[in-house]
C-alpha cells in the first residue's frame, strides 16, 4: 500500500512478507540493564540472535546498534560495527551518531532554517562546515540523543524488538507531536531489518535514517579503504562547500563517484574533483536508481574477511560517508577508530529537502503515516565480483 508521501510504503511491502514464516522459533530477544543516563533513568540492551551466526545487540537510548556479529568466509564471528562498550561512550560523543536512529530529519538542513504552510521554522545550527552554518541530523538534541520504551514482539516464529519515541511539537524547532517507531528483526539469513513508522498532528517534515559506521573486517580494523563498493545510483545531488546540495542532479558517469561497477573506497578518492574536495572525501547523497519500490542501494565487499554486506531500501536515496573526519581516541576494548576505518550508508530522502522544491517531499501530514524500510543483509564470498 503506498502512502502519500512520494517514495515512502507502508512497511508490509511485499518483499518483506512472509520471509521467515517457514523457520522454526529464533533464540528470544534478551534485555539486561546498561546504565544510566545522567538524569537516573535506566538504559537497556537488547540483544537479537538467529541461531545460525549472527547476533546484534541494540540499546533504547538513541535506538543505537551497539554490535554486529557476522560470520567471515572461515565462519568466524566478528563485530563489524564502531561504537563504545558502555552507554557513557555514546553519551560523551557528541559527533561520530555511531550506530543511532536520526532524526527527525536526517543529514542537512540549510541555516536551520525551513518555511512550511508559510510559517519559518528555526532549527539549531549544530554543524559549521567551512564556517557556513546548518541543522545536523536532528538539531543538538535529536533521536540519537533520546530515551526509546522498548517491548519485543513476535509474530509466528519471528522476534522483533519495537522501540517507539514521542517527540513533542516544538523539540528542537519541529512543528507537531510526531509518534516514531523504530522495529529491528534478524532473520536467519543474517539480515537486519529495520522499519520506521511515524505519524503527527501537525504538518513537519521526516527523514529517518540508520547511522551506523561499518567496517567489514572487524570493528578497530584498519581503514576501509579497501573495501569494494557497489552503488546502484547513476547520480548524485552535488553539494556547496557548506555540504548544502545545489538542488541538481548530476551523472556520476566518468567522475569518482560512478559506482556503477565495484570500485575500491580509495581507488579514486584523493582524486582532483571539486565534491571530493567540500567532503573531503566521499560525504555525498546518490539518487538510487529503480522506482519507488524495494530496491538494492548498495552492495560492499571485504577482501580479507569475505564479508558482503548488502543494502536494500524503500528510500530514493543513500549517503556513503567515508569516515573523513574519524578520530576517536578509544572506541570498543580501547581500540582507537582512525580517519576512514569506518563507513556509513545512510539510506534517505535528500539532505536539505525543505529547501529544495526539485527533491521529493518529505512533509508528513497529520492523517497520514511515514513508513519506511532498509535492509542490512550479510554474506560472504571468496572472491570479489
Amino acid at each position: 500500500m503506498h502512502s502519500s508521501i512520494p517514495g515512502i510504503f507502508h512497511p508490509m511491502s511485499s518483499a518483506f512478507l512472509n520471509k521467515n514464516s517457514a523457520h522454526s522459533a529464533l533464540p528470544p530477544i534478551t534485555e539486561i540493564p546498561w546504565g544510566n543516563l545522567p538524569d537516573g533513568r535506566q538504559v537497556s540492551l537488547f540483544t537479537l540472535e538467529n541461531g545460525k551466526g549472527a547476533r546484534v545487540r541494540i540499546a533504547n537510548f538513541g535506538a543505537l546498534i551497539v554490535s554486529l556479529e557476522v560470520p567471515d568466509k572461515n565462519g568466524e564471528l566478528g563485530d563489524v560495527v564502531l561504537g563504545y562498550d558502555s552507554i557513557e561512550g555514546y553519551l560523551a560523543d557528541k559527533a561520530t551518531y555511531f550506530g543511532a536512529v536520526v532524526g527527525r530529519v536526517a543529514n542537512r538542513i540549510a541555516g536551520g532554517r525551513f518555511t512550511l504552510n508559510g510559517r519559518e521554522f528555526s532549527l539549531a545550527t549544530n554543524n559549521t562546515p567551512a564556517g557556513i552554518p546548518c541543522s545536523l541530523h536532528g538539531g543538538d538534541i535529536g533521536f540519537d540523543k533520546v530515551l526509546w520504551s522498548a517491548k519485543t514482539v513476535t509474530v509466528g516464529a519471528q522476534s522483533s524488538l519495537v522501540l517507539n519515541y514521542k517527540s513533542a511539537d516544538g523539540e528542537e524547532g519541529y512543528p507537531g507531536n510526531l509518534d516514531v517507531t523504530v522495529i529491528y528483526t534478524l532473520s536467519p539469513e543474517n539480515t537486519l531489518r529495520v522499519e520506521y513508522g511515524a505519524t503527527t498532528d501537525k504538518a513537519t517534515p521526516v527523514n529517518l535514517s540508520q547511522h551506523t559506521y561499518f567496517n567489514l573486517e572487524g570493528e578497530g580494523a584498519d581503514t576501509i579503504l579497501d573495501h569494494r563498493l557497489r552503488i546502484n545510483a547513476s547520480r548524485i545531488t552535488p553539494v556547496t562547500a557548506g555540504l548544502i546540495p545545489t538542488g541538481e542532479f548530476r551523472l556520476v558517469a566518468g567522475t569518482p563517484f560512478d559506482f556503477k561497477q565495484p570500485h575500491s573506497v580509495g581507488e579514486r578518492i584523493e582524486a582532483s574533483d571539486e565534491q571530493l574536495e567540500f567532503g573531503a572525501g566521499y560525504d555525498h547523497n546518490w539518487v538510487i536508481d529503480g522506482d519507488d519500490k524495494v530496491k538494492i542501494a548498495a552492495e560492499v565487499y571485504a577482501p580479507r574477511s569475505g564479508r558482503v554486506l548488502t543494502i536494500s531500501t524503500t528510500e530514493p536515496g543513500i549517503q556513503f560517508y567515508s569516515g573523513n573526519f574519524l578520530d576517536v581516541a578509544s572506541g570498543k576494548g580501547g581500540k582507537p577508530y582512525a580517519w576512514r576505518s569506518g563507513m556509513a550508508l545512510e539510506t534517505q530522502h535528500f539532505p536539505d529537502s525543505p529547501n529544495q522544491s526539485s527533491f521529493p517531499r518529505i512533509t508528513l501530514q497529520p492523517g497520514q503515516r511515514y513508513a519506511s524500510i532498509t535492509e542490512f543483509a550479510f554474506a560472504t564470498r571468496q572472491h570479489p565480483v
